[in-house]
């Protein structure tokens, strides 16, 4: 059974772009969601669902302040994404220490040939 794109987990959360730029305004630190309307030109009911979105996989959380939402990132829920990324980090990373060995070889076999 399919799941569904939008709220299943932090991967399909932040599958969207606009969602990531959404994460990318709270960095600084809590805003309004009027403050994230004006920093991204979107309409007030997209910058909603977002949150909505990004609030179902804990990405970011809401507090009451009078009337107005204020919302701040939850990077914590970002470690699944961290910990998948690692593995190709670690894969990446292996692939050049193998390649400047290589190299390291080929200049030390060049300079004594000459």
């Amino acid at each position: 059974m399919a799941r569904s794109p939008t709220t299943s987990d932090v991967f399909n959360a932040i599958a969207e772009a606009r969602r990531r730029e959404v994460l990318d305004t709270l960095i600084a630190g809590e805003k309004a969601v009027g403050a994230i309307v004006n920093e991204l030109s979107m309409s007030q009911p997209q910058v909603s669902k977002h949150l909505r979105v990004l609030s179902e996989v804990g990405l970011v959380r809401c507090r009451a302040e009078g009337r107005r939402r204020l919302y701040r990132l939850e990077p914590v829920h970002l470690r699944p994404l961290q910990e998948w990324l690692a593995k190709y980090e670690r894969a990446w990373n292996d692939r050049m220490d193998r390649m400047d060995d290589y190299l390291k070889e080929l200049q030390q076999g060049g300079g004594s040939g000459t």
